[in-house]
């Protein structure tokens, strides 16, 4: 866990960094210097970009971890990459040419509620394909074991860029129609950067001789794009389908409350960048100890982290949205069903790594699209019904239906679990700490008083984690730290 343990520190570092611009940007900087709105609108194209993202990438970053490490050879190597960078080209160009001569109707189907989003479909698939490139080349990092720079990228970059032009457009300097069109270009600029660096780690030789397993290659990407397209539609449909039922300035309050949450999943994003590879070494080497071994240490370590973030945010919340403007005050069964779904997430540890990288990923796949067609479904019949509690219950119902599928699936086939008696320590430590601050609020600011609670939880938290060493490689550093 060396290596991992040290990627996943940095990138964890970085990820919380961006977070923390993410969350000046979410709750602050969006609420106050954009309508509620044009708010709905900008989640509205990110989150449709992103659903597209997947089928434009035809599923080239996961084959290019996968399949990079079995090619010894030079010159078939090579050979795979120019391939994994032909690729995209197969769906972005015939898709570019439907939204073309389709604009219309696709522009009448997402403002049937909302009328602003008409004008805007050029630019969902814009980012779209920006994000698919930059996922390649990102992904084209991390084969050589360099996943830092390329999160940083991810999580920093466009946020910054964003920090930038919402000054911008408060100061009166742009407009905000100025502004989506920046935001387009900040999502390419991000992608030719990305690409950039992940050429001075290994310049493509394009050599048009395909490896000899290329029809393999190509048929596993193209059901990656299915369960690429399921995992994203887990994550960013409830948004979309807002904007089909209510105003779009709902999307607004929802996307806040939906960031709050997200921050628990924040150690899972930067602990996969380099488990991910990891575990497809480990498959394609048949080590099955070293997989158990990786498998139950990043459960346990990542459900420490992450069951530490959902109490604090939890009982943080009403202190937090007594800062927020009042429209965004009523999110918090929003954030504890979303909460919910990332703590199962992070109890999973590699489980996906392993699943997609396995020979197994077919069922997997097909899996994951029935679940996406069950979560169009649940928010079909939930938003209309409970308005914005409706999406966050259809997103937990569909995450805790796939992710108990997913481990089932894990036991059945490789015969093990991500749980050890450390789960249920930490089970029982959650409930311990939880319970004993649920019922304390201090009467100060609201910054003072969760610096306070926070401080405290955490000293208790860490205190008993170290007594008892509940978990080595979270004993090391805690060790390391204080004998500093």
């Amino acid at each position: 866990m060396g290596i991992v343990l040290k990627q996943s520190l940095k990138n964890t570092l970085v990820t919380y960094l961006g977070f923390g611009i993410g969350a000046v940007n979410v709750l602050f900087l969006y609420t106050n210097f954009l309508t509620d709105e044009y708010y709905g609108l900008v989640n509205v194209i990110l989150s449709a970009a992103t659903v597209m993202m997947p089928l434009l990438a035809f599923g080239v970053p996961n084959t290019l971890v996968k399949y990079y490490s079995s090619f010894q050879d030079g010159r078939t190597s090579d050979g795979f990459l120019t391939m994994m960078l032909l690729l995209p080209l197969a769906l972005i160009l015939p898709i570019a040419i439907i939204a073309y001569l389709a604009n219309d109707a696709i522009g009448n189907f997402l403002a049937r509620e909302n009328t602003l989003v008409k004008e805007y479909v050029w630019y969902i698939f814009l980012i779209g394909m920006a994000m698919a490139y930059f996922e390649v080349f990102y992904a084209w990092a991390r084969i050589r074991m360099k996943s830092v720079f390329g999160n940083f990228m991810k999580e920093v970059f466009s946020r910054v860029g964003v920090t930038l032009l919402l000054v911008l457009v408060y100061f009166d300097v742009i407009s905000v129609l100025f502004f989506l069109k920046a935001l387009v270009a900040l999502y390419f600029l991000r992608t030719v950067i990305m690409k950039l660096y992940a050429y001075s780690l290994r310049w493509p030789k394009l050599v048009f001789k395909f490896p000899p397993n290329s029809s393999e290659i190509i048929v596993y990407s193209a059901l990656i794009i299915l369960g690429g397209s399921a995992a994203v539609v887990l994550l960013e449909i409830d948004k979309v389908m807002i904007n089909q039922f209510i105003e779009i300035e709902n999307v607004a309050y929802y996307s806040v409350a939906g960031f709050i949450a997200t921050v628990i999943a924040v150690p899972s994003r930067a602990m996969h960048q380099i488990t991910y590879p990891l575990t497809a070494e480990l498959l394609n080497s048949k080590d099955a100890v070293g997989l158990k071994k990786l498998y139950q240490k990043s459960s346990l370590t990542l459900f420490i982290v992450s069951g530490l973030l959902f109490l604090l945010i939890l009982l943080n919340l009403n202190d937090l949205y007594d800062m927020l403007p009042v429209a965004y005050r009523n999110g918090f069964m929003i954030v504890l069903w979303i909460g919910l779904a990332k703590l199962y997430d992070a109890v999973l540890g590699n489980n996906n790594s392993i699943l997609y990288n396995s020979e197994y990923y077919r069922a997997v796949l097909i899996m994951g699209v029935l679940l996406a067609i069950m979560t169009i479904l649940f928010n079909l019949w939930l938003i209309p019904k409970y308005g914005l509690n409706g999406a966050a219950i259809a997103s937990f119902s569909a995450f805790f239906i796939y992710n108990t599928a997913k481990l089932v699936f894990v036991k059945f086939k490789f015969n093990m679990l991500p749980f050890t008696s450390e789960t249920y320590k930490v089970i029982a430590l959650m409930i311990l700490v939880g319970g004993s601050f649920y019922f304390i609020h201090f009467s100060f600011h609201p910054i003072v008083n969760i610096a306070l609670k926070s401080i405290l939880m955490i000293a208790i938290y860490i205190g008993v984690l170290y007594r008892f060493k509940i978990s080595e490689d979270v004993f090391g550093i805690l060790s390391k730290f204080l004998r500093k």
